[in-house]
């Protein structure tokens, strides 16, 4: 019940309003039991002593109860779910902070899907234990303990029997809501997967569609969705078999009531009134009951998202500042890489790298798939912490600095180009959305952007889709070097930024690069190693290790590892060219 108290101490800061909604649904309770009190002196009073001053005044007492009732109920409705919602809101922007303060590791551990599920499936199972299951928590004890003193002040004797099939409703409501919560994880897991197949899915529709894949992917999802529908089948059936059962307990004990109620009626021990009075009582005893027995089941489905919830924003991100971090000042000496080594799941990925870059400088790494190129990179930014060794910017261990100012002084360009579904102006001027609109212009026109930007249907202010899916390859890539120059950090990384271009789209882009390049300290990492020839430093990498360094014509003169990958893309190149040209005679 740890999830619980968790969740109930987040009302904390709407106690006022929970306050308020404590007194309603208090006064909605009590109003319930009087109802019952009224049919003593209607039967007593009114239809066998013909009474009619009480008759007078009876009909009054009726309505105002029933108008005090509806209006306690209202206010602790619209109370108690603004906290619930309140909370829920709290609860998502609590769980996407945490979430963002992940470091990448925490990313390749949790699929995009699963995450999704978490902030909107799991925290919604949540509302209904938060407002209305508190709601019920609060009102229907109150009117429990109401409804027992009326049935005890009415008739004590009459209250016990009545009251004898209570402890029996005990074992189901525990049984029922153990079994909810193993099926509430069950289910939430499931749509976690069935979100996350959604996201790969819908996101790789050309690679899909491209391998004739659509039947395979819609037996996956079906399959999954199946799954969930079994699952949500269970919960259907906990739910359903718990109000018959009390149903039936109730039965027993009104069976009992009207029986020994009826015989001291007969007998002359009771009145009519007092008999009627008090099954109404007992009858209206049972539906709290009832509404408890339910509430249980709500609450066992808000823990189980509660803990799923919890369990996220109780992570302690691996990356984050020290409690004495400083802010890294302007980066003006380079950076020092002294020792380090880098493991991925306890698999060494680098070992006892020691290298030092001088301001200015242009840096290319180079090496076959799997050599450590983007892990050695990532770690400049602190993606991820070393585990052993250090890396120095400007004398200043990375690890003693805030994060955002060591990240604020790096400007990354990928091959894998992220862009927002937003404008062009707003992708350009993503990490400062105050930059002037002259400043984003330029920025773009440093990039080559400017003039396909003035042809798009509203120029700065087009939407570019969902990952720029409205714009080619190089539009994306040139984009996002807009954003980097416009950034204006000393320290550039480029990680294979080209690679995925054609040959038309790569000019233009290393164009813009060159620009971007110019004045900055520049990691690139290269898979072209025709873009890079013109670089200060060549770094080649092998299983983790720097094998060789130099320049261009240095390395190939030495002709280890770098000349052997030169020439073997060089080959490639060449053949390319050649099976272009077969073409160009086929036609």
């Amino acid at each position: 019940m740890e999830a619980f108290k968790r969740l109930l101490r987040l009302a904390k800061p709407y106690s006022t309003r929970l306050a308020m909604a404590m007194i309603c649904m208090v006064i909605a309770g009590a109003m319930q039991s009087s109802l019952a009190l009224l049919f003593k002196p209607v039967l007593d009073d009114v239809f066998l002593k013909k009474d009619v001053n009480t008759l007078q005044w009876i009909p009054f007492a009726v309505v105002g109860i029933f108008f005090l009732k509806a209006a306690c109920n209202y206010g602790q409705t619209i109370l108690m779910n603004y906290i619930g919602l309140r909370i829920v809101a709290d609860l998502r922007n609590r769980l996407y902070e945490q979430i963002q303060k992940q470091s990448l590791a925490f990313f390749t551990q949790h699929p995009t899907g699963i995450l999704m599920s978490r902030i909107m499936n799991d925290v919604m199972a949540i509302q209904s234990a938060s407002s209305e299951a508190v709601t019920s928590l609060i009102k229907d004890p109150v009117t429990l303990i109401s409804l027992v003193c009326v049935i005890f002040y009415t008739d004590w004797k009459l209250a016990l029997i009545a009251l004898i099939v209570f402890p029996f409703t005990i074992y189901p409501i525990s049984k029922f809501g153990k079994k909810m919560r193993t099926v509430t994880k069950s289910t939430q897991i499931t749509m976690g997967t069935l979100s996350s197949l959604l996201q790969e899915t819908i996101s790789g529709t050309r690679i899909v569609k491209a391998f004739c894949m659509e039947k395979y992917e819609s037996n996956r999802f079906a399959a999954e969705n199946e799954r969930l529908f079994k699952l949500n089948m269970k919960t259907v059936s906990i739910n359903a078999i718990s109000s018959p059962l009390m149903d039936f307990l109730a039965g027993l004990g009104i069976a009992a009531i009207i029986f020994y109620g009826g015989y001291r009626v007969v007998q002359g021990y009771s009145t009519p009134g007092t008999f009627v009075t008090f099954l109404a009582a007992a009858l209206m005893l049972y539906e709290p009951v009832k509404r408890l027995t339910n509430v249980n089941n709500t609450i066992q489905q808000g823990i189980a998202g509660a803990d799923r919830v919890f369990s996220i924003i109780d992570l302690v991100p691996d990356i984050k500042d020290k409690s004495d971090a400083i802010n890294l000042p302007h980066v003006s000496r380079g950076i020092d890489i002294e020792n380090v080594t880098f493991c991925y799941e306890q698999t060494p990925v680098l070992k006892n790298i020691n290298l030092s870059i001088k301001a200015g400088e242009v840096v290319a790494f180079v090496g076959m798939s799997g050599g450590g190129k983007t892990s050695l990179v990532n770690l400049i930014p602190r993606f991820y912490d070393v585990a052993s060794g250090r890396i120095l910017i400007d004398g200043y261990d990375i690890r003693d600095l805030t994060v955002q100012s060591l990240r604020g002084q790096m400007a990354i360009v990928t091959q894998q180009t992220i862009l927002f579904n937003d404008t062009v102006r707003n992708n350009i001027a993503y990490g400062d959305i105050d930059r002037t609109e002259d400043e984003i212009i330029s920025a773009a026109k440093a990039a080559n952007a400017h003039d396909f930007i003035m042809k798009l249907p509203n120029g700065y202010d087009s939407n570019i889709g969902e990952l720029g899916t409205k714009l080619s390859g190089g539009e994306k890539q040139r984009i996002s070097i807009a954003r980097a120059l416009l950034k204006d950090a000393p320290i550039l990384i480029l990680d294979e930024a080209t690679s995925s271009l054609d040959t038309e789209a790569e000019i233009e882009v290393q164009d813009a690069l060159d620009n971007l390049m110019k004045g900055r300290t520049t990691l690139v990492i290269a898979h072209r190693l025709s873009t890079i020839r013109n670089a200060d430093r060549i770094i080649a990498l092998v299983n983790g290790e720097i094998v060789e360094e130099g320049s261009h014509e240095t390395l190939m003169a030495k002709k280890g590892e770098y000349f052997r990958l030169y020439n073997l893309q060089f080959k490639d190149e060449g053949n390319d060219i050649k099976n272009e040209r077969l073409a160009k005679d086929l036609e």
